[in-house]
This record gives C-alpha cells, structure tokens and sequence, in this order.
C-alpha cells in the first residue's frame, strides 16, 4: 500500500474524538486502519499497582512514543503492526495485541497526538476536535465509571491533579498545529462531511 494518507486526530480527553474517528472510519470503510495512542501507553508491569495508580498519565512521557511512532512509520510503509493491548483497570499493557493491517487511509487518535513533532511530520491532515471543559469533563466521568471501573471520586481528583493542569499545559497548545479544527466533535456534521469528502478524493487519486 504505496503512501496512505494518515490522518492524526488530537483534543482533550472526552472532546469526541472517538466518535469522529468512528465516523470517518465508516465512512471509507475497508481503506482505514486506526491506531489509537491510548493503546501505546508504557508498559509498568514492573510495578507495583499503588505505584501504576499514581502515574501521571496525561503527561506526554507517560506513553511510549518510540513504538507508537514505528507503527505508524510501518503502516505507512504497506507493513502490518500488532498493536498493543493497554488495560486500564490494571494500569499496565497485557500480552494480548491486535493485529492492524495497512489500508489507503491510516488514522491515528489521541491527546498528544499532535504534542510531538515526529508524529506531526508522519501526518498528512492534523485534526483538533474542540469541545467546552465542562462537557468533557461530564464525558470523561460517564467513560471512566462505566467502562474503566473507577470511582466518581477518583475520576474527580485525576481530573483536578492532572487531567485539567496537563491539557492547559500540553494539550491545548497543539491546536496550532491542526489544519482543520472541529467544535464539539462528532456532533458537527459540517465538519464530518468536509473531512469525509477530502478523504475520498484522496482514496479516488
């Protein structure tokens, strides 16, 4: 698959950025491949779990960009990769992976994934879904009480120690670098509508 067109979608945790990958990704169909940087979170398995639970992971050491940044450099070069599988109710990356082959359209999604120049430079469209605290923070308690077994009152003091001081100062910041900017995520069907039309002129070329 000679040259994809990798798309990378970054924004604060709980700006809607699954949902607009999810709606891309059924837009084209069988020409993506996603990588989801969530996934590529370090391995910690060498500590204890008390430890695991205070790491701070909205800051951008605590993923592992070297392996994250070979996968996608492979896609791009027509290569399967077997992503890692992170657990977040363990706080660590388990032994499992799953298998992403190389398609027309590589799409690439997280919080920092417009935070390094490497991956900048492997992106041929940045995307910065926008969308106000107060409804991210709402998102991000429903995600984290329902699907990562995390208590109300834990899912608030992350939130207040790190989710909030990191995206101010890390997050927010690469709004800069995008090259289309999406208010309140996958409920903007304008900007759905642009972006799927570019991707499919590009998969028509």
């Amino acid at each position: 698959m000679a040259d994809p067109f990798t798309i990378g979608i970054a924004g604060g945790t709980g700006s809607g950025k699954s949902t607009v990958v999810r709606r891309l990704s059924d837009a084209v169909g069988d020409y993506v491949a996603v990588l989801e940087m969530d996934a590529y979170y370090k391995d910690q398995s060498n500590m204890p779990f008390e430890e695991r639970v205070k790491v701070n992971y909205d800051h951008p050491f605590a993923f592992d960009m070297d392996l994250f940044i070979n996968h996608v450099k492979q896609l791009k070069q027509g290569k399967a990769i077997d992503k890692p599988f992170y657990s977040f109710s363990e706080h660590t990356r388990t032994v499992k992976t799953t298998r992403v082959n190389p398609a027309g359209v590589v799409i690439v999604d997280g919080i920092l994934v417009l935070e390094d120049e490497r991956v900048r430079a492997l992106l041929d469209m940045k995307v910065y879904v926008d969308t106000d605290d107060d409804v991210r923070f709402i998102r991000r308690l429903v995600r984290d009480t329902r699907d990562r077994g995390r208590t109300m009152e834990s899912v608030i003091r992350q939130w207040l120690d790190t989710v909030r001081p990191m995206h101010i100062q890390f997050v927010e910041p690469t709004k800069k670098y995008a090259d289309v900017i999406v208010p309140e995520g996958g409920f903007n069907d304008v900007a759905i509508d642009m972006l799927i039309a570019s991707i499919r002129t590009r998969i028509a070329r």
